[in-house]
This record gives structure tokens, sequence and C-alpha cells, in this order.
């Protein structure tokens, strides 16, 4: 008697490194709609590396887009990963887990201690427990160019225009104001889970005021 044949496996996508460009982002989503079999496209498990926010104009876009996959593709598998951008922007909004060992965030500082003038921390209100990813993305650069003769758009992640795509200035009020401008009701969640810093951003939910 013949073995049943093995179901065909289930297509993967990886997208990588949007950072704040939705154009773009539409752009290749509509290229592999069209590009994929149709039944494969539906049922596809699409991994996406990380880096949503900086850089490009419209973070805000972005998220809004990728919360709304599940809803618009039901079929598919979506994971979302979080890059080194994603967790200086959650560090920012004091979203991470404490540390394992007890100790303050504040703690981690020294490590990066020699960077702080050049970069320009954050110090406003809600800085003393915040980690340094945080206090880095929020910071303003002393020096406006990089050693590529780049402009730096706010910070050495060039996190001005994710502050800018929620109608707010540049790490000039802190964590609350960005907060309370992010789109949010009763029931808004950007909940990251770490294992040993790597960050997974497993829901964002979003409902309209």
């Amino acid at each position: 008697m013949s073995e049943p044949p093995n179901p065909k496996p289930r297509l993967v996508i990886c997208v990588g490194d949007i950072h704040g460009f939705v154009t773009k982002l539409k752009n290749l989503w509509s290229n592999l709609e069209r590009s994929i079999e149709r039944s494969e496209f539906e049922t596809a498990t699409v991994i996406f590396l990380g880096d949503y926010c900086d850089l490009g104009p419209d973070t805000r876009l972005v998220i809004d887009f990728l919360v709304a996959l599940p809803s618009r593709y039901p079929r598919q598998k979506h994971v979302f990963l979080s890059g080194n951008h994603d967790l200086a922007f959650a560090a920012f909004l004091h979203l991470l887990p404490p540390p394992p060992n007890g100790k303050p965030f504040s703690d981690g500082w020294k490590d990066y201690s020699s960077h702080e003038g050049f970069e320009g921390w954050f110090s406003g209100e809600g800085f003393e427990n915040m980690h340094v990813q945080g206090r880095r993305w929020s910071g303003k650069m002393k020096h406006p160019f990089t050693t590529m003769e780049t402009e730096y758009q706010g910070s050495v992640y060039d996190a001005r225009p994710t502050f800018e795509s929620y109608g707010v200035p540049h790490g000039s009020a802190g964590s609350p104001l960005l907060f309370l401008a992010l789109p949010t009701t009763d029931c808004f969640r950007l909940l990251f889970l770490s294992c040993q810093f790597n960050l997974l951003i497993t829901y964002i939910e979003r409902k309209r005021f």
C-alpha cells in the first residue's frame, strides 16, 4: 500500500528592515501578492525581521499596516521579530520587562557612558530608570553628521521621524507625550517578550478613538 503524498510545505516569506517606509512596504507586499500563487500566498508564514521604525517618515503607518495583516489575511501566519530600533523605541516608552537580575536599568548606563555626551542622551521626564537604549534612541546628537557625512535624524538611531509620525517633537517632552500620542483606547498594547534581549513583538492592538 503506497504512502499518501506529503502535503506541500507552507511557503515562508521573510521581510526585513522596513524602517518607516510604508510606500516601499506596500509595493513589496503587492509584488509578492502578484508573483506568488494565490493559495500559497494566502496560507504563507510571513516573518518580519524587525526594525519597523526610524529613518523613514511613516512609522505610524507601517505599524498600522502590520497590525491589520491578521484580519486581512486570516489564513496567513505572521511573526513579528523585534530589531534594535524597536527595542529602543519600547525602552523609551518603558515597555521592556525589568532586568532579571533585579537591578535598575540605570545600572547598565555605565557600559555606554563614554557615548553619553556625543550622543546627547535623553535626560527629560522619566529618564531616571530608562534602559540605556531608550535614552540613546531619544537623544540629540551633538554633531549632526555621521562618519559617512550623512546627517543624523535627531539621534544615533535616526528616531526623529518616528516622533514626527505621531505628531510630537523629537524627545522634547519625554515618553509620556509620545505614549499619549500613540493610537490608544481602553485596550492598547505594544507587548514585548524578552528572551536574552531577543524580543518578539507578539501583539499590537489599536482601536480608534
